[in-house]
């Protein structure tokens, strides 16, 4: 079996943040819809 290449560790931690930064995007959108939605349902966030 090949080994696999080790990529710079720039790279590597580059592909952690971006990965991090999208999951706290989804994360962000889904609370945003939710709350949306609850609005929309005559349910208040205060």
């Amino acid at each position: 079996m090949d080994k696999p290449e080790n990529k710079p560790l720039w790279q590597r931690l580059g592909w952690l943040v971006g990965i991090w930064a999208l999951s706290v995007l989804a994360l962000g959108a889904v609370a945003y819809l939710l709350r949306m939605v609850m609005t929309a349902a005559g349910l208040s966030t205060h």
